[in-house]
């Protein structure tokens, strides 16, 4: 926290034309004037356990979504908001640093100064560490200029990810009341938006004024759901190593003797794994969703391996990519068993040094088997939310000497009788995430800034800046915000039929939809990718011309925007109303019954299906 923040950056030549890129604004959000307009209450995505999330979230549970409105909007009921005092708005980077993060702020910053020029904005210094110590520094248009459209967290910087134990929110609420915060935004993934939830809730219970607003913001891309399309700096993240990818694949091609293996980014989920094959096409992805649902071994994947490997080699193809999520470690079932144990002992005091010999007989042997690299990396102390420190452990290393172990015995038993298997390891990890932002992530977070500040004019606390019709120009996007409490679900134990809902409510990584159309994408190609080398570079990041525009393709293939869905319902409903009142011709009357009971009745079949984790047909 010692650092110099905010000060003025020495820029490149590229740097200083980035800063000068003006992100536009959507109709909904342009003017001095805010148009909000209120839908339904909002419930838990998953009914059984919604009364868990109600009974912990009493005042924030249930709130409405919120509709930012066009000018021309003819909307009856809209709340319009012209007056808007001064107001003193802090701001907090709470999670691993992201491209377009600055850009949020810079976007709060502009609507803060427009509405009202005597507004301030306050950026807390060091992360979390910094709210609690009431370090800030007052966030101005000079201190933004060399940041804006820049990569990295280094304006304010960043601490620990966690506003968690009751000492930590007593220290941010009185930091809050301390320097008169009229709201509080939260910049992270899906742990710093469970820890805002739970932030706004207790201030409104203890009468704090200071509203709590969430922003989308992580690389890894699983903030993602009805509301949440994607995430700030996961456009960036997977352009930026897919042309690595890229280069790599090329480098396999030319030489045609080694295989690399990539571990990549994205914690738990494998959304950057899934995108980055679908933007560079290497050979093969093992994705974490596919092994835990297949429940595969790490057998069962090294043999998946060699068997694309003998069957390259029978076209005389001794080369290869294979993409490797740096969370698969924690989806192989034998190899998550013995890190739950390890936890385990490190949570009971147990020393490094003598985990090894406490663990179960099963454990010790696969903890025996494996190298002693791996040994030494699956001891590390768990993170904060007890996962294992994923990117310290080389997963993709471990696969790569299995393999060739395998591929040397079966050289030697003559059920292969290629070239000798040759392998290269790489870790794309921290090389992406100071990236500049590419022009998608730099709109995106603009806007998000702005709709933060709609979100604390209309006086709501609680609640998430939403963007939909994401892959729609800027004109085209929907704006609004939604209850954090109506993204949360409750982890269950998954033993017997029975299972009840269990700990506490959160937002839980979403994992890559194995029924979704971008997985479908991956599988519809899967077989040409490994055999014929149809490697794709999409090149560096483009700011202007040919490919600048381009989105995440897992963004585009979905069929999303559900708030302007919600929103469409709401308009049929009130359609029906207009027409079917008393007085109505009975024709009409008794069409909008049969009409209504056959919906309810598809309705109620298709809930309950969602209920039981089944599929309607």
């Amino acid at each position: 926290m010692d650092s110099d923040y905010g000060v003025a950056r020495e820029l490149s030549d590229l740097q200083k034309q980035r800063v000068l890129y003006q992100p536009g604004l959507p109709p909904c959000l342009q003017g001095t004037t805010v148009r909000v307009e209120f839908g339904d209450a909002t419930t838990a995505s998953d009914p059984a356990g919604a009364h868990v999330i109600s009974h912990a979230f009493p005042h924030t549970y249930g709130q409405p979504l919120a509709h930012f409105l066009r000018p021309t909007a003819k909307i009856p009921d809209a709340q319009i908001i012209v007056e808007q005092p001064a107001i003193r708005v802090g701001v907090v980077f709470c999670g691993r640093q992201s491209p377009g993060g600055h850009n949020v702020i810079w976007g709060l910053l502009t609507a803060i100064k427009s509405h009202n020029p005597n507004s301030a904005l306050l950026g807390f210094v060091g992360g979390t560490e910094g709210l609690f110590a009431k370090k800030t520094l007052e966030i101005t248009d000079d201190s933004l200029s060399t940041y804006k459209n820049q990569g990295g967290y280094d304006l304010l910087g960043r601490t620990k990810d966690q506003i968690r134990t009751t000492e930590q929110v007593n220290a941010a609420m009185s930091a809050c009341q301390e320097l008169k915060l009229d709201g509080l935004v939260i910049i992270g993934g899906v742990t710093s938006n469970t820890d805002a939830a739970q932030l706004a809730e207790t201030f409104a219970e203890l009468k704090c004024s200071t509203k709590v607003v969430g922003v989308p913001v992580t690389l890894n891309g699983d903030l993602k759901n009805q509301f949440v399309e994607t995430n700030v700096g996961f456009d960036t993240i997977c352009k930026v190593n897919s042309q690595l990818i890229s280069n790599v694949c090329t480098d396999a091609l030319s030489a045609e003797k080694y295989y690399y293996f990539i571990r990549l980014m994205g914690r738990k989920a494998s959304h950057v794994a899934l995108e980055c094959t679908l933007q560079s096409h290497p050979n093969m992805v093992i994705l974490g969703e596919e092994v835990a649902a297949s429940k595969l071994t790490i057998f069962d994947i090294t043999k998946q391996i060699c068997d694309a490997v003998q069957a390259r080699a029978d076209k005389d193809k001794y080369h290869g990519v294979i993409l490797i999520p740096e969370g698969l470690v924690e989806s192989i079932p034998e190899l998550y068993a013995l890190l739950q144990e390890i936890h385990s002992l490190h949570r009971r005091g147990v020393s490094v040094e003598d985990i090894s010999s406490q663990l179960s007989p099963w454990a010790s042997a696969l903890f025996v088997f494996l190298p002693p690299f791996i040994r030494k990396q699956l001891l590390l102390h768990p993170e904060s939310d007890d996962s294992a420190q994923l990117s310290q452990i080389e997963t993709e290393k471990l696969l790569a000497q299995l393999v060739e172990t395998e591929m040397n015995k079966r050289l030697k038993e003559g059920t292969y009788k290629g070239k000798k298997f040759n392998a290269i390891c790489h870790f794309f990890g921290y090389q992406a995430r100071g990236s500049l932002p590419s022009k998608f992530d730099c709109d995106y977070a603009f806007v998000l800034g702005h709709v933060c500040y709609h979100i604390l004019a209309a006086g709501l606390n609680g609640y998430m800046a939403t963007i939909t019709n994401l892959k729609n120009p800027v004109n085209k996007w929907r704006c609004g915000a939604a209850p954090i409490t109506a993204m949360m679900t409750v982890k269950r134990w998954s033993h017997g039929p029975g299972a009840m809902p269990i700990g506490k409510p959160a937002i839980h990584p979403a994992t890559v939809d194995l029924k979704g159309k971008a997985y479908e994408l991956l599988r519809r190609s899967a077989s040409s990718f490994l055999m014929d080398d149809i490697y794709r570079n999409p090149g560096p990041l483009q700011f202007d011309g040919p490919g600048a525009d381009a989105k995440a393709i897992s963004l585009c293939v979905e069929d999303q925007d559900y708030m302007g869905r919600i929103k469409l319902l709401r308009e049929y409903l009130d359609k029906v109303r207009s027409i079917v009142k008393p007085g109505c011709p009975q024709e009409v009357l008794k069409a909008a019954l049969s009409s209504m009971a056959s919906v309810t009745d598809v309705l109620s079949v298709m809930s309950s299906s969602s209920l039981n984790g089944q599929t309607p047909l």
